[in-house]
């Protein structure tokens, strides 16, 4: 059984879609799920998103990918740490 392993993607150019960004992570293996984070109240993306793909591929990806151009954009591309919790 492979492990999935989330990628934290930054700096993406506001026009990036999901569909582009599976396919510049599927030339490293099986993509398993694709997320952009929108912004709730504009709808346009906040430049950043996530990308799951198995353990072994992702580590390819991440080494290939981190600081390639986009669009004019150098990504930064990492694993994605879990978020604090917020206090309330």
């Amino acid at each position: 059984m492979n492990l999935t392993k989330t990628i934290y993607v930054g700096n993406l150019p506001w026009s990036a879609t999901e569909q582009e960004l599976t396919g510049l992570f599927s030339e490293y293996g099986h993509v398993e799920a694709i997320r952009i984070a929108m912004d709730r109240d504009t709808g346009r993306s906040r430049g950043f998103g996530f990308v799951e793909m198995d353990d072994e591929n992702a580590e390819k990806a991440i080494d290939a990918l981190n600081g390639k151009e986009l669009d004019g954009r150098e990504l930064t591309v990492n694993q994605a740490q879990e978020r604090p919790a917020r206090g309330r």
